[in-house]
């Protein structure tokens, strides 16, 4: 064994690690291995990818004529994305499988994250009720941050890969800390857990307020004198053994839901429509792509697709001429600035669409050979999907095309609306622009050159009215109304003027109209406020557009846990 370069031992087993040219050694493992009837187990298979299809040649060559007792265990990590699979097809039908799953629902991660201790674990801290009770609090929060993924972009804005590891290295950290202090040192093991050891993977600002906030609900003094509830009917238990805490979660812990992860309920009606939408979308994309549409369908492809072109071509109205709207303003104000560049990139978006579908529609009739892109463009008509081309030119939407070709015309009337003499609209539609942070801007670049206020100094103050978009005539004097919002998480109080509980089954209830208005930052009450984010779309993430501060009497930290947003876009 010690010649070949590999672990061998008195139970004839050959254990390659592979990577760092490792290749030569399993080779000569597995022919060994298959003459004398041995065990070859070869580690990390998917990180020699360019070696794997000369493994599948050495497997078919001992599959037959090799001893009896020879045995081939493979592992390799799950690929991230399926372009990424680099086992071939013959080692995958050759072979019995067996995948580790992660652990689903809150019950199985928490017991999971309980199995990386032992009894001898609780007994090694000198404070030992302190640690016991910290490490428990661990656990939860370990097992709340791992599963709340499954929530999405309203779980977490991005995914990110805690790990086992994150928690054994906390506790540990908890450990030294402990013994080198006689008081709990709350702040330092929550910013060294929230910021390192977990909040290293962390990349989005408002992710990174999620975490922090778990830690300050979990880990505070008053964990040690019974007040704290991990969760609704939940409370953090007192000293127990290490068996005890595992019967404490099977007896106590509640049913699954999202309250557990300080969620509204709606979170899973939305996660779960969202899974069913994509499954039919993929059984929808999966349908022959030929001939008939179907019996009883009425048409072909190319006819339900020619005709849906032609609806198209017919309601695009023309583009906007830029020379003469340019002619038009008499000052260039930031509102000027923001409708021409609005307008500019519309026409860039409109000319893509209407030479794509006319060349298609050219396609159609046989007048042009039909290329790659002008059949994917008829796939997506087909599949009621926004063609890539059309999406490179557009705003972020997770709308299907019909809703999306809806949506387009309802922006270029706000435009044409805007441009007929460049006064500000009574009321602007937020999410009809491009980029919502232009307008944004221009509010503070207006207020700040007429009260010669520096505008780095100066940040927007949002007011929600009670009133909707057709109660306003006018713009206001400074600032402007905007409508067009709704909230996710939560739902928007009128009557009160605060952030209250959603309604069941109330996703994305609409906001009324808000008027926003810019103020010198020293001058900001940040008292009783929410600080809200606001993004274009579900999708959150690289959607963020500005944040709003939204008047709130329960403890704000209750909106953060819960995934509280603004979104321009359902």
């Amino acid at each position: 064994g010690k010649k070949l370069g590999y672990t061998f031992n008195h139970r004839n087993l050959h254990n390659v690690s592979l990577g760092q040219g490792q290749e030569v050694v399993a080779e000569q493992a597995l022919d060994l291995a298959a003459e004398e009837g041995h065990w070859v187990i070869l580690q990390n298979i998917h990180l020699v990818a360019k070696w794997l299809s000369s493994l599948e040649k050495k497997l078919e060559q001992h599959s037959e004529g090799s001893h009896r007792d020879f045995r081939v265990f493979i592992s390799a990590e799950p690929a991230p994305c399926p372009e990424s699979h680099v086992i071939p097809q013959g080692i995958l039908e050759n072979s019995i499988k067996i995948t580790s799953e992660a652990p689903t629902g809150m019950h199985a991660n928490l017991h999971k994250a309980l199995d990386n201790f032992s009894q001898d674990t609780l007994e090694m801290c000198s404070q030992e009720k302190e640690f016991r009770s910290i490490l428990f609090a661990l656990c939860y929060f370990h097992a709340v941050v791992a599963e709340r993924r499954k929530f999405g972009p309203q779980g977490w804005n991005r995914s990110y890969p805690f790990s086992t590891g994150d928690l054994t290295i906390s506790v540990n950290v908890l450990h030294n800390y402990l013994e080198a202090s006689s008081k709990v040192p709350y702040e330092d093991l929550r910013y060294l857990v929230g910021e390192i050891m977990y909040g290293g993977h962390i990349t989005d600002d408002w992710d990174r307020r999620l975490c922090k906030t778990y830690l300050e609900e979990f880990i505070k003094p008053e964990m040690l004198e019974g007040e704290l509830c991990l969760a609704p009917g939940f409370p953090l238990p007192g000293n127990m053994d290490y068996n005890g805490y595992h019967q404490y979660i099977d007896d106590a812990l509640p049913p699954e839901s999202p309250h557990l992860y300080g969620l509204h309920p709606n979170a899973e009606i939305g996660f779960l429509s969202q899974r069913s939408e994509q499954l039919l979308r993929t059984v929808l994309e999966l349908q022959p792509r030929d001939g008939s549409a179907g019996e009883g369908a009425v048409g072909t492809r190319e006819e339900t697709v020619q005709a849906l072109l032609e609806e198209m071509l017919e309601k695009l109205t023309d583009e906007f001429n830029m020379a003469e709207l340019m002619a038009k303003v008499e000052e260039r104000t930031p509102y000027a600035v923001v409708a021409l560049q609005e307008c500019e990139r519309m026409n860039a978006l409109t000319a893509e669409i209407r030479r794509s579908l006319a060349e298609l529609e050219l396609g159609l009739k046989g007048e042009l050979t039909m290329t790659s892109d002008m059949e994917n463009l008829q796939n997506s008509l087909f599949l009621d999907a926004v063609p890539e081309p059309w999406v490179k030119r557009s705003y972020p939407s997770t709308a299907s095309l019909g809703s999306w070709f809806a949506d387009l015309l309802a922006r270029i009337n706000e435009l044409e609306a805007w441009t007929r003499d460049f006064s500000l609209p009574s009321t602007l539609w937020l999410g009809g622009f491009f980029n919502p942070q232009s307008i944004l801007t221009a509010i503070m670049q207006t207020t700040a050159r007429k009260n010669k206020w520096p505008l780095d100094k100066m940040t927007l103050q949002c007011d929600v009215t009670k009133k909707s978009r057709e109660d306003f005539a006018s713009a206001p004097r400074e600032g402007a109304y905007v409508h067009g919002l709704f909230m996710e998480g939560a739902r928007w109080d009128a009557q009160t003027g605060i952030i209250t509980d959603a309604r069941l089954k109330e996703l994305t209830p609409a906001m009324p109209v808000m008027f926003i208005k810019a103020i010198p930052a020293d001058k900001q009450d940040t008292r009783g406020m929410y600080p809200c984010p606001l993004y274009k779309t579900r999708q959150r993430g690289p959607t963020y557009v500005w944040t709003f501060n939204l008047k709130t009497k329960e403890n704000p930290s209750k909106w953060v846990l819960a995934g509280v947003a603004l979104l321009l876009q359902i």
